[in-house]
């Protein structure tokens, strides 16, 4: 079946342009020009990706985001005429994948589009874990479901195709990009992952800035805990990347 796309966009030519675009690449396109319908859309549709301009009328682009993404696993590209760092910045906070600046170059956005769709995320119902001898906590409920690789390191356990994450047996809410950078972390453990390298496996690129694995990066060591001077899991390897701390 042919993949879905929600562009949410007011400008006209710009919705125009991404519809023409995605239609490109064999998705199917719906439009939605302000937030509120937009979010109505993506709850509707279930698409497969939503590109999502920042300055929407109503509800902006930001808290469309913080909406929508409780409810999909869609790729989500934010779309915005504001580069401004701190805009960048709290788009990605909020659960976005990644970033484009207005005027659009419809080349870019296809391969940002291409390298995102190599790294699709296969999600498993809650039910997987249902224990039927009575309940179990977290840690023994990922354990339980053999089928899944799961990477444990300390008390850090990963159940990489549930795409869950236990720290201390509490669940941690990670955005897909954050769960992709600590995988890749986590198959490796004693390996120190340049900035390049981390943007090439996980975005699947060798071009763009390392800025973004900057700020993914520092999103999943606030998440697990981590903080200056107490790194339990994720360090920085001075001028070169990062690696998985040493379990104790």
């Amino acid at each position: 079946m042919p993949r879905t796309a929600v562009v949410i966009e007011d400008d006209a030519d710009t919705a125009s342009l991404l519809e023409l675009a995605l239609t490109s690449q064999g998705f199917e396109v719906r439009i939605a020009s302000d937030g509120q319908h937009g979010v109505g859309l993506v709850a509707e549709l279930a698409p497969d990706l939503v590109t999502l301009d920042v300055g929407l009328p109503g509800i902006d682009g930001l808290e469309v985001c913080r909406r929508i993404r409780p409810m999909t696993d869609a790729y989500v590209i934010m779309v915005t005429a504001q580069a401004d760092e701190i805009d960048r910045l709290i788009g990605l906070e909020t659960g976005a994948d990644d970033y484009l600046a207005k005027p659009i170059s419809v080349r870019e956005l296809k391969a940002r589009v291409n390298a995102m769709f190599r790294r699709p995320r296969r999600l498993v119902e809650p039910a997987a874990y249902d224990e039927p001898d009575g309940p179990a906590d977290g840690a023994d409920a990922v354990e339980g479901a053999v089928q899944h690789e799961v990477l444990r390191h300390g008390d850090l356990v990963v159940d990489v195709d549930a795409h869950r994450v236990l720290r201390d047996g509490e669940e941690v809410g990670l955005t897909r990009t954050e769960f992709e950078l600590l995988v890749t972390l986590m198959r490796a453990p004693s390996r120190v992952w340049p900035r390049t390298v981390l943007m090439q496996r996980v975005w699947g690129q060798t071009w763009g800035e390392t800025h973004h694995v900057e700020v993914h990066m520092g999103n999943l060591r606030r998440k697990l805990g981590d903080r200056r001077g107490q790194v339990r899991f994720v360090e920085t390897v001075r001028g070169v990347g990062y690696r998985l701390r040493s379990a104790s």
